[in-house]
């Protein structure tokens, strides 16, 4: 998790997942060059910053059930 200096010059388009019913999610988006994650619910708040390989490896991960177990 490092976030750059680099000044962002494309806007930011926050994304969520289109399974969010309740509104109450996380949020992506492409930020400085990294993937940023947010809390829904706190748009103005803490920000987690993940570069795109580290994004890739979380997605695969999620998709081969790596983290299946904590939802329950």
């Amino acid at each position: 998790m490092r976030p750059t200096g680099t000044p962002q010059t494309e806007p930011t388009v926050w994304r969520k997942a289109r399974f969010c019913q309740s509104g109450e999610c996380i949020e992506i988006a492409k930020l400085n060059g990294m993937i940023a994650m947010r809390d829904s619910k706190d748009p103005g708040g803490h920000m987690l910053h993940y570069t795109s390989e580290e994004f890739r490896f979380f997605i695969r991960s999620i998709k081969a059930g790596e983290f299946d177990g904590l939802a329950h």
